[in-house]
């Protein structure tokens, strides 16, 4: 058996003893081990397990390559960090120790030394990189699996994520965007700051509001229409969707159903139509999208649809845009 210090350079062989410095941390009831680890050590000694491996004793949730390979990808490309502790519970196998006064940790190198309770798709990426960085690790010990279990809920339900709609408002100040996010971002500004704009007031840029857009809404409702513009440039896109979003907000107010268009649902079928509804003006007027020419086509679908369908929307947006669009063509006349 081969003992190997934290500096030690040596290949890992199964059974080998990997020596770790340690501060052992009380919480409450709970005891536990803070240290760091290589990250091509812990790609060989941790495991998961999840409920279709091990109906009876499994808690995690499958592991997703694409997000895995994803973390793989962050850490070759050498510009990230990655702070946020692995959280791992010794097994048996692992026969871990506390040695040179509680200062240092001790334990038997294998396969199934720890098992995974929060970080699983960092140690799964770990083993897809081909750079070995030194992470933060916690290690609790001599957790029945009741208690790996109980652990596994807390850490998942007491920790909030960063709400979508503020990662994508400070991916602005991080200068992180993609190109398509880049201009949804810059069409969400327009919309949220043009005096002329018919969604100014009725937008929130970090964080869900009642009655209001948010950036994801905004953004996956919007994406799909970038598509039929050979320009991606917000300041040519905005006029067009801005004159649309106005004649289509008139045609809610004039069946009395104001505010509507702020409805998740109602607001990505009103943008999956826009394709449809911005073809027929073309073929009417040539490219002159103002906003009564948009209105002129959107009228006659507006005589026949129903409050219900903006007041109590359908689950799925599609199935109102289906809705609006057998409408819209059966209105429609030469």
């Amino acid at each position: 058996m081969t003992v190997h210090s934290e500096s030690s350079k040596l290949p890992l062989n199964d059974g080998d003893r990997l020596r770790y410095s340690i501060s052992l941390v009380t919480q409450g009831t709970h005891r536990f081990y803070t240290l760091t680890m290589p990250t091509e050590v812990l790609a060989r000694c941790c495991y998961v397990t999840s409920r279709e491996e091990d109906p009876e004793a499994g808690f995690q949730r499958v592991l997703d390559k694409k997000r895995a390979q994803e973390i793989a990808e962050y850490m070759d490309q050498g510009f990230g960090t990655i702070p946020t502790s692995i959280v791992l519970s010794a097994q048996a196998s692992a026969d871990l120790r506390d040695v040179a006064k509680g200062k240092t940790l001790e334990f038997t190198f294998n396969p199934k030394s720890f098992l995974v309770l929060d970080g699983q798709h960092r140690v799964y990426g770990f083993s897809l990189a081909k750079t070995n960085l030194r992470v933060p690790v916690v290690i609790y010990n001599k957790l029945s699996r009741q208690e790996e279990s109980k652990l596994f809920i807390d850490i998942n339900t007491k920790q909030r994520p960063v709400p979508n709609e503020l990662l994508l408002d400070i991916k602005k100040l991080a200068e992180s965007e993609t190109d398509t996010e880049m201009v949804l971002g810059e069409l969400f500004d327009y919309f949220n700051s043009d005096t002329k704009s018919p969604l100014l007031g009725l937008m929130s840029s970090s964080k869900r509001q009642t009655n209001k857009l948010s950036r994801v809404t905004f953004n996956t409702a919007v994406k799909s229409t970038l598509q039929i513009f050979s320009e991606k440039d917000a300041e040519i896109i905005y006029p067009l969707i801005r004159a649309y979003s106005t004649a289509f907000i008139s045609g809610l107010e004039s069946i009395g159903v104001n505010g509507a268009i702020t409805n998740p649902i109602v607001f990505r079928a009103v943008m999956d139509i826009f394709p449809n509804v911005a073809e027929r003006v073309r073929d009417r007027y040539g490219s002159d999208f103002t906003e009564d020419n948009f209105l002129n086509v959107l009228e006659p679908m507006f005589s026949k649809a129903k409050k219900s369908w903006f007041l109590k929307p359908t689950k799925s947006y599609k199935e109102l845009s289906d809705i609006l669009s057998k409408t819209l063509k059966s209105s429609f006349t030469i």
